[in-house]
């Protein structure tokens, strides 16, 4: 199966997909400090490359837009629960000179949340002739974007924490879910982490909360330094773990630690919100990176940049996205150069 092919998320993009809130969804509560942070990050993207929203109201979307250049920008009215377009979009892999859509079911990070219009999108997205690709396939598997790191070479790190959950596949083992990977990506090999969980966490450890490629050989990750932090001797684990794996050439990792984040807290109980910088999205010029309004989102915005020498890192407040456990990444999903139809006008 070498034909096949999942891209790197720095490799060349034809764009973003993002998800606008909807007045009918757990944003409602936020609703005066989301929509700010979703006009600043459609601003921010959009002035960068092409922006694909789905929303489940054009019109008043478009309320929220003015002032914003809609050059860059497509809309989509199709019916959504929520904003995590991480985990429902289409995840893209090349096969012999074209791509091939992935729809993966998405049964909301193991049923914890309704998903049934979510799990719909990408095949509206396809009727509307959105992809440029020989075949949507829906594989027998559950998958969500942000349990997946791809280095574009035949290596994806995931975590069992989550790609193992019980309340995902649990009719397959590790072997079985690591055999479906491989054939689905054309992956020459699987890491797995066994440790790297925050607390607050929605999605049982997904990979983009904690470890992420840079590129082939460099994996930027969460660091905790704090003896008496809770997250402590989890992450000191994965810590260990990251330090024993090997690239493709048989060398270590170089790893790039990024500082845990302060602590976040929701508003209406105190729990912990899962805060990671870990969580960046790398766009064709430029990286961004979530802040929390810390004195330590600028010593994570130096520690990134160190990873790509090339792009400029800027930081984007993402403490309103926190609110609802997610950040940067995990509310977009990248397409890769030549799969999207940008001719698409507009349209509902």
């Amino acid at each position: 199966m070498n034909e096949i092919r999942l891209p790197a998320e720095w490799e060349p993009q034809d764009a973003i997909l993002i998800a606008f809130p909807s007045v009918q969804s757990d944003w409602l509560n936020y609703w005066d400090k989301i929509v700010p942070c979703y006009q600043n990050i459609i601003q921010i993207i959009s002035s960068y490359q092409p922006l694909l929203i789905v929303c489940d109201d054009e019109q008043e979307l478009r309320t929220h837009l003015h002032g914003i250049n809609l050059d860059n920008i497509s809309i989509y009215q199709t019916p959504i629960n929520d904003t995590w377009a991480r985990d429902f979009g289409a995840i893209t892999v090349e096969h012999d000179k074209s791509f091939l859509i992935y729809d993966f079911m998405f049964n909301g990070w193991g049923l914890k949340f309704a998903a049934d219009k979510d799990n719909l999108i990408n095949t509206h997205l396809w009727e509307k002739g959105i992809f440029l690709a020989s075949q949507k396939i829906i594989p027998d598997l559950v998958l969500e974007g942000g349990s997946i790191e791809s280095d574009g070479n035949g290596t994806v790190l995931t975590t069992t924490h989550c790609m193992l959950s019980p309340n995902r596949n649990p009719h397959l083992s590790k072997e079985e879910i690591e055999q479906k990977l491989i054939q689905l990506f054309g992956l020459k090999r699987v890491l797995w982490l066994h440790s790297g969980h925050l607390m607050g966490d929605d999605t049982d450890a997904h990979i983009d909360t904690v470890a992420r490629f840079c590129d082939e050989n460099t994996i930027a990750y969460v660091q905790c330094t704090d003896r008496n932090e809770v997250h402590y001797v989890d992450l000191k684990k994965m810590e260990m773990e990251l330090q024993e794996m090997r690239t493709m050439a048989g060398q270590p990792y170089n790893l790039l630690p990024l500082p845990m984040a302060e602590p976040v807290f929701a508003p209406d109980d105190n729990r912990r919100l899962p805060a990671t910088y870990a969580n960046f999205l790398i766009l064709n010029e430029v990286v961004l990176m979530p802040t929390y309004q810390s004195a330590l989102d600028s010593v994570a915005l130096e520690q990134l940049q160190k990873a790509f020498p090339n792009k400029k890192v800027i930081g984007v407040d993402c403490s309103a996205l926190i609110l609802q456990h997610g950040s940067l990444h995990c509310i977009t999903m990248q397409f890769p150069k030549g799969s999207i139809n940008l001719n698409q006008s507009s349209h509902s």
